[in-house]
This record gives structure tokens, sequence and C-alpha cells, in this order.
């Protein structure tokens, strides 16, 4: 099967995708869209189970971006409701306030444990480690080992699946920029307000995070662009130094496309080894030494009508192996088919193939309410229902080599000049869904004649949506 031709192709409807398809549309450009999956949305997207709704991902919607902060609000206008942020640590069967609170931390550490921590952080600065090339070294030099110990390897290693020394800086860079804990300790007794990678209250659209994606898709195609669901890029067919055929599969059936101009979301290892002909085998082999951390939501209903006020928590506790709860009432209540019950995401940090990945679907939500237990947050008696999400490629990682085959490829692909990479995966770059956003909006910039360096665009991180136990504030976040 033909499809006519294209002017632009745009790989991957989640929000890099959909942020460059709908900058076309405004521009009377009509792109369009092949997504893999079932869904827009990407790691961003909400599943629906028993009338129930799952975000993949927890995703607060703050930003610093203000043309991304308006194109969210003219999409959901009176749908985006302004949340009250909560989020805790659960660490040795105590509660920790996140952002740490002074006088909470110091009741749940106790005086000679608090410091042992403060020595500790003295005596990195007077005698720091020698290096400052990994996680593990990165941290310890700002926060001493006793911290490190207690709030950043534990969760970390779950995330991850490898060692904080074996884990680039670059993450630490990106994600903790700029904070100590010099400054954490002068925020709290100046109040000197330095630390802002957190916010008291943020956006969220009313019935999930998906329901954004879903506005930008109706958008899209009544502006004349295309989304194609199920559509699986098979091959990009090179002509010299350009790509002038997409052949893709939509449900079984071939789909064959000219294109000028190709933006892509899709993971640089599937990306590589879909060029036809083939890059030399050295960039085939680096692409395929690029790594990614899948990620598997266990969602449960629960018939309980509280658990806890958080919109997610944090387990550090290694004898479980969750990473995180969500619990998507203190999101938005209409999220629930029933308010008088709970619904929950379990997530669990994973790799592709590996034995959690590959476990049965029942034996999963087994795991998710026996850790409960263990947590001594809810029991088997209470659950009512579960369902199970697998997400493939969901965090890029950041380990010893990375940097060396990202830059081997990143030269290889600027040898194609019609074809640009963007979001979380097609740079693999951890950034927050607004950045992500942000490049597939300069991709088309780039296509209108502006000159954007997408691979060396750093956005300064002003916030964070991941768990970050350097985030010490002097008020305690209410929820």
């Amino acid at each position: 099967m033909v499809i006519n031709d294209h002017p632009i192709i745009v790989i991957g409807a989640g929000p890099a995708g959909l942020a460059a398809a709908y900058e076309m549309v405004k521009k009377n450009r009509q792109p369009i869209v092949l997504e893999k999956g079932d869904k827009v949305g990407g790691l961003a997207r909400t599943e629906m189970y028993q009338g129930y709704r799952f975000d993949i991902g927890g995703h607060r919607f703050f930003t610093q971006i203000e043309n991304i902060k308006e194109l969210w609000e003219e999409m959901l206008d009176q749908d985006f409701l302004k949340v009250r942020r909560r989020s805790r640590i659960l660490h040795q069967n105590h509660f920790f306030n996140y952002p740490l609170h002074l006088w909470n931390t110091l009741g749940h550490l106790g005086v000679i444990e608090s410091i042992r921590v403060l020595t500790s952080y003295l005596k990195a600065r007077v005698y720091p480690m020698p290096k400052d090339e990994t996680f593990e070294q990165w941290i310890i030099n700002r926060f001493g080992s006793r911290l490190y110990q207690k709030f950043f390897k534990s969760y970390t290693e779950k995330v991850w699946g490898i060692s904080c020394h074996s884990i680039q800086a670059d993450w630490a860079v990106q994600r903790i920029k700029g904070l100590s804990f010099a400054s954490a300790m002068k925020d709290i007794f100046l109040n000197s307000n330095q630390i802002k990678t957190l916010v008291n209250e943020f956006q969220y659209p009313v019935l999930g995070s998906g329901m954004l994606w879903d506005s930008f898709k109706r958008a899209i195609e009544k502006s004349g662009g295309q989304i194609l669901l199920n559509t699986e890029v098979i091959r990009l067919k090179r002509e010299g130094s350009q790509i002038k055929e997409m052949i893709a599969c939509q449900n079984g059936k071939v789909l064959e496309m000219g294109g000028e101009h190709f933006i892509s979301a899709m993971p640089l290892t599937e990306l590589i080894t879909r060029l036809d002909p083939l890059p030399p085998d050295e960039i085939i082999e680096s692409a395929r030494q690029l790594k990614y951390r899948a990620l598997i939501l266990i969602g449960l209903i629960l018939d309980r009508s509280h658990l806890f006020d958080d919109q997610w928590i944090y387990i550090h506790d290694p004898e479980v192996r969750v990473g995180r709860i969500q619990n998507y009432k203190n999101w938005s209540i209409a999220m629930m088919a029933d308010p008088t019950q709970t619904s929950l995401g379990m997530e669990y940090f994973c790799d592709e193939g590996d034995k959690i990945w590959n476990r049965p679907d029942q034996d999963l939500i087994d795991l998710a309410i026996r850790e409960l237990t263990i947590l001594g947050l809810a029991t088997a008696t209470d659950l009512k229902g579960g369902v199970v999400f697998r997400q493939p490629k969901a965090y890029p990682v950041y380990d010893r080599d990375y940097r060396k085959h990202l830059e081997m490829i990143r030269d290889y692909l600027k040898t194609i000049p019609n074809l640009q990479t963007i979001g979380r995966n097609g740079l693999h770059r951890y950034n927050n869904q607004d950045h992500s956003m942000l490049t597939g909006i300069l991709a088309v910039g780039n296509l209108l004649g502006e000159h954007h360096d997408l691979w060396g665009m750093n956005v300064e991180t002003s916030y964070q949506e991941e768990f970050n136990p350097s985030n010490i504030n002097r008020k305690k976040v209410g929820g």
C-alpha cells in the first residue's frame, strides 16, 4: 500500500512529537504522525481499567517555559485543575516530608544520627573524593557519605538497576543542578529561598495527563494533520545523505510514503537500525550499547476510602522492590470510577526481558499487594482489582560509556540533513515533558530557517518532577 508523499513526517506521538505536529499545523503545514502504540502521549499517557484512570508516569504540570504553559492552558482551559502538591519519602517505617522539613527529619533520624550526617558532610568538605565523575562521587562530595547512604543510594539504585558508582555524574548535574548541603542549610536557617526545585502547587488535567495529549491529537487532526496509531516504522530509505521514503507497518498492513523532512522521537537504538542502507558497524554497535530502564506500573483498586494524602510516595526500603506509589485520587477525584475507593499505581523499575518484566500479570499483582502489606499501607483483603501496564524504554541510562556512544551517533546523524531527533528518547536525555515539547517546537523552527542545536540544548531545570533528596525547605508542603 502506498500513501501519498508528505512534506513532513513525525515519528512518535509523545509530548515531543505532538508538540512538533501542533506547531506545524499552526503554521499551516499538515504533518503526518506515526505512533507505534495504540494511544498518544507515550510515557505521559493515561490508561483505563474498570472505569479507573491510571497515569503510566506521574507528571505534574509546572513549567518556567512560558510558551509551553500557554499551550497547556490553550488545550485544556477549565479542565486544567490546580492541585496542592504533596510527596513524602517512606524510609525505615517513617514518613519524611518531601522537601525534607528540618524538625520532621531530625525527629525521625534522632539527634545522634543527625550529628553523624553533619560530621560526614564536614569530612567530605575537608577530604573530598579526588574525582567527581560518577553519581556516587558527585553526591558524596556535596552531601557527605551518610546522607548519600540514607537518601540517595537505595532509591537511585532501585530506579536504575546499577550501582551508583556506575552512573555518570551527568544525571546528578542535570537533575540536582546548583544544590548542595550548604545551600540547603542556608535555606533552612536564613530562609534564603535559593532552592526552587519544587512547587507547592501545580496544574493537572482533570482526567489524567493523557487528557492533554488527546486534546493535542484532536487539534492536530482538526487542522488537517494526520495521526496514525498502531503504526511502527520499519525502514527509512536513503538516497545519498537524504531520507526519501519511509516504510511502516500498521496492523499488519505495509505503508509506504515519501517525505521531505523527518522528525523522530523514537529511541536512537531503534532509529539507527531502521536506516536503509545501514550506518557503519561502529555506529550500529554504539546504538546497541545505549541502555534504557523499563517501567512496570501495577494498578490496584482497593476497597479503602483513604490511604495517604500524597500524590505519590517514594519507597526507599530495600526489602521491597516497588520504587514509587501513585495515589490517583489525590491527583484528581475524577480519575476514580468510585470515589469511595482508592486506586494506586505501584511503579517497578526493571530491564526489558528480565525476571520481573516476564512475570505473569497475576504474579505481579500479588507482589504489589504483598509489598503494600509489608509497608503497612493496605492488605490483601482490600484488593478489588488489579491490572499491569509495561512501558519499555522509559528512562535513558547514563552509564559509564553512554556519552561516548551518544557522541558517535549524534555526529553520524548530523550527516543526514533532513532528519532531526527530539524528545527524551530521540536525544537520549532525561528531559521533563515541557523540555521534550520544546525540542519538538524548535525542530519545526529549524525547518522554517531557524538554527537550533537540539543536541546542545541545555534548558535550565529550575524544578524537578523526580525524587531529589537534596530538596530541603523551611516550610512544610501541605497536601
